[in-house]
This record gives C-alpha cells, structure tokens and sequence, in this order.
C-alpha cells in the first residue's frame, strides 16, 4: 500500500510516472492435437522424426491500457512416411500497460509481453506430446528479439502498396 502512495506522490510532485507491466491474466483461446497415425506411429522407429515450429504474435488492443497479446505455436513431427503428431496451441495473455512511451508500445507488445507468456506455452506444448505418447516436445527458448528485428525489415523491405490489387 505504501508503495502505491509513494509512486501516487511521485507523480503529483512532477516526477516521471513509472512504466508498469502487469498480466491480468493468461488463458487457452485454442488447442488441438493430432495423432493420426497412432498406434502405429508409437512405436520404436529407426529415424529420428523432423521436427518443424512454427511461432506468431497476435496484438488486439481490448481498451486505452489493456491488450490481448496471442502466442501462437504450433509443431510437427514427422518421419520420411509419415505424421507423428501436429499440435497447435493459441495462448493469450491480457495485459496493462501504463506509461509506456509510444515509442516503445509495439516493442513491449511484441517481444516483452510474449517472453512473459512463453514458459506457460511451451509446459502446455509439453504435457501434450507426452499426454500423446511421445517424449515431451520441449520447444527451445524464443529470441523475440529476433523475431521482431526480422518482421520489422521485412516490413521495410515491402514496396509501397504491395499486395494492392492493381
């Protein structure tokens, strides 16, 4: 309580608002998993399935400080024959962001709030292939960083109006 009082001072005396972060909540928005060779694929087999993700981030603004942010992972496992297992997963977090600099919103939005809600994510990813049948497919760790450098140069790199009917 004190510490609200303090900040709330702060604030009044001229000094900067503090930029805050909070997870109102996470939830499933979507789930399924595909084993459509199973039993058989079960089994022991003599290659190592490939393994294929897939990540997105989906930003839905719900009011002037709150926004849904969607983490959407999806994995295939496959052997030269055929599927193993298919999993999608749509996991959202909705969180408030104040004093956040404009500047900074989008960032924050596409990299810092879906670090947050990663961890969750990957232990649903998990629990699936295992309730599967499979060992637990544990996804690697995500550069959003990266993810968010390389989306913006693609940007960049579009033409003007591309995608534009003519």
């Amino acid at each position: 309580m004190s510490d609200q009082n303090t900040t709330n001072e702060a604030d009044a005396a001229g000094q900067p608002a503090i930029a805050q972060l909070r997870v109102l909540t996470q939830y499933v928005k979507d789930v399924s998993f595909e084993n459509p060779n199973a039993p058989q694929s079960l089994g022991p087999t003599d290659e190592q399935p490939g393994i294929s993700v897939r990540v997105d981030v989906g930003v839905q603004r719900m009011s002037d400080t709150d926004y849904e942010v969607a983490l959407k992972l999806g994995a295939e496992a496959k052997t030269k024959d055929r599927t193993m297992f298919l999993v999608e997963l749509d996991y959202a977090g909705l969180f408030r962001l104040t004093n956040i600099p404009e500047e900074n919103l989008e960032a924050v939005l596409v990299v810092e709030c879906p670090r947050q809600i990663f961890p969750f994510a990957r232990r649903i990813i998990a629990d699936l292939t295992r309730d599967g049948g499979y060992p637990p497919l544990m996804i690697d760790p995500i550069d959003f960083v990266s993810l968010y450098q390389q989306r913006r140069q693609q940007m960049a790199q579009e033409p003007a109006g591309a995608g534009q009917p003519n």
